[in-house]
């Protein structure tokens, strides 16, 4: 088992260059459309393909990741909503706990359940201090997990997790608003959180244009993560992927 997913994203932070990756739920594709997204992502130079999400209903998430990885040469990270989406043919897996919650299932029980099949896996694991920010609309996530999102509004209360996250060893802090959200997350609070950390910082959540996505990024977050807006319109992905990769280099 190598670092070397999260080295490059630890990297590109360093050297101040942003990530773009697009989220791919294994219930909404199938052989065809795996392929067509992977010709799209391909040549719009996504950084990172993420699979997964809060509910896998379908049964063949190693069927997709095996397809997606024949049909693309960009980097495939899992992003489990529970530990039973785990596939072996992957590149890495965000190790998520989610420290904005209360649940102790999702801080740490699950992943003692997980922990023996996880590591046997031979995946990168890539400890990650998962916050959902309120996002305008009731989530998934926040269902499942039996937990309060950050208020949107609350910036210390998500500088203050994040930098928790950051001293208890998360490699990564990911805010997400959540699938289908209303509204993604302010500048202001991504501002915040990212001038308190040192760790990478992923955003995702309600970014449906590309002005969005680049905003974000020129506030400070260091990976834009977008799915819901690129399955209801799959060419925005090279727009996305642009305006990602078009943010000033700023050190």
């Amino acid at each position: 088992m190598t670092n070397r997913i999260y080295q490059g994203i630890a990297a590109k932070k360093k050297e101040g260059r942003k990530s773009f990756a697009v989220l791919i739920d294994p219930d909404k594709v199938n052989e065809q459309k795996i392929g067509e997204l992977a010709a799209l992502t391909a040549a719009a130079n996504v950084d990172y393909l993420l699979v997964g999400g809060s509910l896998v209903i379908s049964n063949h998430l190693d069927e997709v990741v095996i397809r997606i990885k024949r049909e693309s040469n960009i980097p495939v990270i899992l992003f489990p909503g529970t530990p039973s989406q785990v596939s072996r043919h992957a590149d890495a897996l965000l190790y998520l706990s989610l420290i904005s919650g209360r649940n102790p299932e999702l801080l740490i029980g699950q992943h003692v359940i997980s922990a023996p099949f996880v590591k046997q896996s031979g995946l990168e694991i890539i400890s990650t201090g998962y916050m959902v920010i309120d996002g305008g609309a009731p989530t998934t996530v926040s269902y499942i997990s039996n937990a309060a999102p950050i208020p949107s509004d609350k910036n210390e209360i998500a500088m203050c997790t994040a930098m928790a996250g950051e001293m208890l060893g998360m490699k990564l802090i990911y805010m997400d608003a959540g699938s289908g959200a209303r509204r993604a997350l302010s500048e202001n609070m991504i501002e915040n959180v990212a001038g308190v950390i040192a760790a990478p910082l992923v955003v995702g959540g309600g970014i449906t244009d590309p002005e969005k996505a680049y905003r974000n990024c020129k506030a400070g977050a260091d990976l834009i993560v977008v799915g819901n807006a690129i399955e209801k319109d799959p060419s925005l992905i090279r727009e996305m992927s642009a305006a990602v990769h078009s943010v000033p280099v700023c050190l």
